[in-house]
């Protein structure tokens, strides 16, 4: 299988979208009927800003002209700390690959280009949240589960 891992810029943004939408449905268990209307608004409004300024980088795969898989990477600053001094950390999301596609190893490639490309730009914190269907994935590459972090949840 000669699969083609391209390096998404703006001319990809309806297919970024799409991914997206599908992404979420797959995550969240939603069927087609789910409204996707304003989430898909601000994913194109997300993209064309982050790809424009390099605050995240995205591949998709495709088999031929068959989309089968995609992942991100956003990148953002905090205030420097002991342990991560320059501030600056990466978020995988958005990993994907269609169900007839999985257990190819198109994930785990796709990971490495996000982690590689985030290395590349001096950053070392990289962080994911990891559906249980892809934890076996991020703990094999050597992510580890996260003991301090807290979130306030929405009211």
């Amino acid at each position: 299988m000669a699969l083609e891992y391209k390096r998404a810029t703006l001319a990809d943004l309806d297919i970024l979208v799409e991914t997206r939408a599908e992404v979420l449905r797959a995550a969240n268990r939603l069927d087609a009927s789910a409204d996707m209307t304003q989430v898909e608004r601000e994913t194109r409004a997300y993209y064309r800003s982050a790809l424009a300024d390099s605050t995240h980088t995205a591949y998709l795969v495709f088999d031929g002209d068959l989309f089968v898989g995609a992942g991100g990477v956003s990148y953002y600053s905090v205030m420097p700390t002991y342990h991560n001094p320059t501030g600056q950390k990466a978020y995988i999301m958005n990993m994907y690959t269609r169900p007839a596609y999985r257990r190819q190893g198109i994930a785990r490639r796709t990971l490495d280009l996000l982690v590689r490309d985030a290395e590349s730009r001096g950053v070392r914190a990289i962080s994911l949240e990891a559906t249980e269907m892809g934890r076996p994935l991020y703990e094999a590459y050597g992510f580890v589960p996260m003991t301090s972090e807290m979130e306030l949840p929405e009211a």
